[in-house]
């Protein structure tokens, strides 16, 4: 499958039966595959008429207890960072997918990661974090659709897909599997009329009083605490006795697995750590290979967003280069190569 109708197919699969987004390249295959699909499964499509009136739509689903979801380019997901905080504070689980493009303003539409620092630290106003997660194959797409809409209803928190659209685009062999015959988790805050049976449930992220607010943000940050304990992911490829680690996440953890195979191959000692979950970001694998390395090479496809959390990570224990393309430009294996040497200091 494609990889942005993978995504929508996994999203259905997962559970999800209310989509409401916009067009925008290079993600608009997900949102028309979603318009085929909703009505033939009892499901709501809903072209809305802005990126600002979909987020607001996945918001009034989410507090009804539904699996709701929306997609979007880069662009668009600026649009709807206002909402994404209105549903942080409203402490609703709803899943939003990232297919990047080039930036910043319109850009290109070409593949890009320039909007981690936008996903992982200020996707909207206010103290809060969102689940992020950094797909490297279509197969991968399709299984962390589950494990975010999952992770987002057991901790009551948005969750993120981060991809671009080179993933977006391209084609793969996937599985999918419906995922339907899990017991759903329990919601009984969701605003699904209480019949008077029970109290009547609330939904909002107004607080007036400012120790009300105070209290409800720091339980928030202790759920996030939490969090970084138990959810950290990431794969480590050949790390055991690599002299430098490559850190690369998505599309350009790709391109850098081949750098290390050539590399490899050459007698150099490389090797890569490719986290997985964004936030909460894989600091104790980092710490752990920052014992036995001399460096770290952060590859992005951006001017250099994710290798300030490296360096946070290593906390000055070995020194962090950084190699990166921008504005649409994948960086090539070759190219990876000749800036390991240089790290590295030549031929071995």
């Amino acid at each position: 499958m494609k990889g942005n109708e993978a995504l929508a197919e996994a999203a259905i699969q997962a559970g999800c039966r209310h989509f409401f987004g916009y067009p925008i390249t290079p993600q608009t295959e997900l949102a028309a595959y979603m318009s085929k699909r909703m009505p033939k499964i009892g499901g709501t499509y809903l072209q809305a008429e802005s990126e600002i009136a979909a987020i607001n739509m996945v918001l009034g689903a989410a507090s009804a207890g539904v699996r709701a979801m929306t997609s979007s380019s880069s662009p668009g997901i600026s649009l709807k960072g206002e909402g994404i905080s209105y549903i942080a504070g409203s402490d609703l689980p709803a899943l939003i997918i990232n297919v990047q493009r080039g930036g910043p303003g319109l850009g290109g539409i070409q593949p890009s990661q320039a909007d981690y620092w936008q996903a992982t630290k200020a996707l909207g106003h206010g103290d809060f974090q969102i689940l992020v997660f950094a797909p490297s194959t279509v197969q991968e797409m399709v299984d962390l659709v589950s494990d975010a809409f999952d992770l987002a209803d057991t901790y009551r928190m948005p969750a993120m897909i981060l991809a671009d659209g080179m993933l977006g685009q391209m084609m793969e062999p996937v599985e999918i599997r419906s995922n339907e015959h899990k017991k759903p988790i329990e919601k009984p805050w969701a605003t699904t009329g209480h019949q008077n049976k029970r109290v009547h449930n609330v939904v909002n992220s107004l607080y007036l009083q400012p120790k009300d607010l105070e209290r409800l943000v720091r339980e928030r940050f202790a759920r996030y605490e939490v969090i970084k304990q138990k959810e950290q992911r990431a794969e480590e490829y050949l790390t055991e006795d690599a002299d430098l680690v490559l850190v690369a996440y998505g599309a350009s953890s790709r391109v850098a697995r081949s750098a290390v195979n050539k590399a490899r191959e050459q007698g150099f000692k490389v090797g890569l750590v490719r986290p997985i979950t964004l936030w909460p970001f894989p600091t104790d694998v980092l710490q752990k290979n920052a014992k036995t390395a001399k460096g770290f090479l952060c590859v992005e496809m951006s001017m250099g967003q994710m290798v300030d959390d490296v360096r946070l990570a290593v906390n000055g224990a070995v020194p962090v280069d950084f190699y990166g393309r921008t504005g649409g430009m994948i960086p090539s294996p070759a190219e990876i190569l000749t800036k390991m040497k240089e790290i590295l200091g030549g031929a071995q």
